[in-house]
């Protein structure tokens, strides 16, 4: 793998081909920097998963929409419940049931969520959902900047997009819903429910 390409826009036109093609790399998301990769590609969730390996893979599905998130296999009877949170930085774990195999790992229930910003909300729209987990190593910090992503991933990733640092942004509030419909609260994150 060759150097990683840099951008500094979520709303480059180089981003959209890059990551429909499999590229896996590091982009501002509505809370944190993330590894990304697009959901629907095998080949490019099992490289993002080699490259932050971990006892308890996925992270979060990240998607423009309801729909799009409902197509890739998340059970709508949740996503009905869990659209009123949306956008948001609130992540809803659901079941995986429906999800693929390469997806899911051995995991039965996933988080996603639809992000209210409007660059991401943009490349959602044309690349669909994209599987997403903090840009780190396992039990290091969160890169607040590209610097501290480029220190974790070096050249093992196809692309960076560096809008400068983030600061002290917490990360997503994570919710699930019982069996009666009621919010279960497993991180309270960015957002107060």
């Amino acid at each position: 793998m060759g150097k990683p390409l840099v951008l500094t826009s979520l709303s480059n036109p180089r981003l959209i081909p890059l990551l429909q093609s499999g590229a896996i790399g590091v982009l501002p998301t509505d809370t944190v920097y993330g590894l990304v990769a697009v959901a629907s590609n095998r080949l490019a969730i099992e490289k993002l998963y080699a490259l932050k390996p971990r006892e308890r893979q996925p992270g979060t599905t990240i998607a423009a929409s309801v729909d799009q998130l409902a197509e890739l296999g998340f059970p709508e009877s949740t996503l009905s419940a869990a659209a009123k949170y949306w956008p948001n930085a609130v992540s809803v774990e659901m079941a995986t049931t429906s999800l693929p195999t390469y997806l899911k790992r051995d995991q039965t229930h996933m988080a996603a969520r639809i992000p209210d910003q409007q660059q991401l909300h943009q490349l959602l729209s044309h690349t669909g959902p994209l599987m997403t987990t903090s840009a780190n190593t396992p039990h290091a910090p969160t890169s607040r900047c590209l610097d501290e992503a480029i220190s974790y991933f070096g050249d093992k990733v196809d692309f960076y997009v560096d809008i400068g640092d983030l600061g002290e942004r917490p990360p997503s509030t994570i919710i699930g819903f019982n069996s009666s419909g009621k919010v279960i609260m497993y991180r309270q994150g960015a957002v107060e429910l």
